[in-house]
């Protein structure tokens, strides 16, 4: 017999994946929350998971190992993506001052000085 929030974590879990999947910029801000709803919820339902565990768990629990290692790769895919499209941005708006103002970051150095003031 399974416990019902090993079945839970598992459907969470499972949801977590399709959620990573979804990789459209458009919905990024409804993903995160998502996301971050998914985890709260396997937060809530870690301690409910904890020792002992019959041996029909076990079987269940290496499953679910294989699925939390697929989250973490999932998720750290997401979290790269994100960091790249926020230093792709950064570069944009950098390309776009220099368009404006293609003098404002020139250095200085060889300027006049005046030493008889």
């Amino acid at each position: 017999m399974i416990r019902p929030a090993l079945t839970a974590w598992h459907d969470v879990t499972e949801q977590l994946l399709a959620a990573t999947r979804r990789n459209g910029e458009a919905e990024r801000d409804e993903v995160i929350q998502e996301i971050e709803g998914l985890l709260d919820a396997r937060d809530k339902l870690q301690p409910h998971v904890a020792a002992p565990h019959t041996p029909e768990e076990e079987a269940f629990g290496k499953d679910l190992m294989v699925l939390e290692q697929k989250v973490q790769q999932q998720l750290a895919a997401f979290l790269k993506q994100i960091r790249h499209n926020i230093t792709e941005t950064q570069a944009k708006k950098d390309n776009m001052k220099s368009y404006v103002n293609p003098y404002s970051n020139l250095g200085r150095d060889g300027g006049y000085y005046d030493t008889k003031q």
